[in-house]
């Protein structure tokens, strides 16, 4: 988890294929999942949010059968993630959803690649 702006900014474009001034918000994880790095552009400048915790780790959605462009998750989702929640446990209710390409709401990309 030693990369910074410049370097994330990189693997966002070289790795998961977007431009890093979309708005998204890039979650990026270490091997043992107990350190998440976040950055995202906020129209002046980049931002980023570095978690360590202290006991126990993230679980995130299985990753194993993602491609290396990366995974987009909800917010809500990520919100869970971030609270400890384990996601296996976790039933979504039954909701109407617009079709993907009329959807404009912001959804966070998690990066797929461990640093």
């Amino acid at each position: 988890m030693r990369r910074s702006f410049n370097s994330l900014q990189s693997v966002i474009r070289a790795t998961i294929h977007l431009n890093p001034l979309s708005g998204y918000l890039f979650v990026f994880k270490n091997k043992r999942a107990d350190r998440i790095k976040c950055v995202f552009w906020d129209n002046s400048g980049y931002a980023m949010f570095y978690k360590v915790l202290q006991k126990g780790t993230f679980q995130f959605p299985d990753l194993e059968h993602v491609s290396s462009a990366g995974l987009e998750i909800e917010p809500a989702t990520l919100h869970l993630i971030l609270d400890g929640i384990d996601l296996s446990s976790v039933r979504h209710r039954q909701r109407y959803r617009l079709p993907h390409s009329l959807d404009q709401s912001n959804s966070f990309v998690s990066g797929a690649i461990q640093s």
